[in-house]
C-alpha cells in the first residue's frame, strides 16, 4: 500500500494532473468530502488529507510514504529524514518582506533600527535577516499577516505573495524578495528502500509529467 499525504486547496487541485499521469485518480474530492482517508482507482494507493504544514511530518515518520509540500513548509520543517527528488513547479508564489506604503524600510534597515516583523515563517525570516545583518524581533502569527502593520503590532511582515492583491488592498507594498516558492515531492527514505518497486514508478511518472 502507498499512502500519499496531500493538503486541500490549490496544491491538491494542481496535483491532480500529476497523479493522473501516474495512473492515480482519487475516488472523492476532499473539498466536498469529510473523509480524511480517500481511496483511489488503485487498490494499492490511498490519499490522506492533512494540513499543509503537517505533510512533512506525516512523511518523515512514515505515516505517509510520499507527499507534496510547498518549499516554504519544508524550510520551516527542516526537511529531516525526507528525500526531495522533484520540484513539481506547481502552486508557485514568492516569499517576500512587505511593509506599509509610507514606511521607509530601506532607511530603517540602513540605520540599523530593530524592526518588529510578523510572520509564520520564523526560521526562514530569521535566516534571511541574519544573513543581511538586520536586527529583528520576530512575532509568530498564524494568519492575516497584513493586519499586523495596520494594528501596530509590527513594522513589516514576511509572507507568501501570489498576485499581490491582498497587500495592495491593505496598503502594503513588497520591499524585498526573499525567494521563489513552489511545491516539492517528498518521500520517506525508509519507504523508498522497502517499497521501491511501488514508489519508483510513481516518482518517475511525476518527473515525466513535470517535464
Amino acid at each position: 500500500m502507498i499512502t500519499v499525504a496531500l493538503s486541500k486547496g490549490r496544491i491538491f487541485e494542481e496535483t491532480l494532473p500529476l497523479l493522473a499521469a501516474a495512473g492515480i485518480v482519487p475516488s472523492e474530492n476532499p473539498e466536498s468530502s469529510r473523509k480524511l482517508v480517500i481511496g483511489t482507482n488503485r487498490a494499492d494507493v490511498r490519499v490522506v488529507i492533512v494540513r499543509a504544514s503537517d505533510v512533512p511530518t506525516y512523511v518523515q515518520y512514515g505515516a505517509a510514504d510520499l507527499g507534496i509540500a510547498g518549499k516554504d513548509v519544508l524550510l520551516e520543517h527542516g526537511g529531516a529524514g525526507l528525500y526531495q527528488p522533484l520540484d513539481l513547479k506547481i502552486a508557485k508564489c514568492r516569499m517576500c518582506v512587505a511593509a506599509p506604503a509610507g514606511f521607509d524600510y530601506a532607511a530603517a534597515v540602513r540605520r540599523g533600527a530593530r524592526l518588529r516583523v510578523a510572520t509564520k515563517y520564523i526560521n526562514t525570516a530569521r535566516e534571511h535577516f541574519a544573513a543581511k545583518g538586520v536586527h529583528v524581533d520576530l512575532i509568530k502569527l498564524y494568519g492575516s499577516m497584513e493586519l499586523a502593520p495596520l494594528a501596530g503590532l509590527a513594522e513589516a511582515i514576511v509572507d507568501l505573495v501570489s498576485s499581490g492583491g491582498t497587500l495592495k488592498a491593505n496598503n502594503l507594498v513588497e520591499v524585498e524578495d526573499i525567494m521563489p516558492i513552489s511545491s516539492r515531492l517528498v518521500v520517506n527514505q525508509a519507504a523508498l528502500k522497502l517499497k521501491r518497486e511501488l514508489l519508483q514508478p510513481v516518482i518517475d511518472a511525476f518527473a515525466r509529467a513535470v517535464k
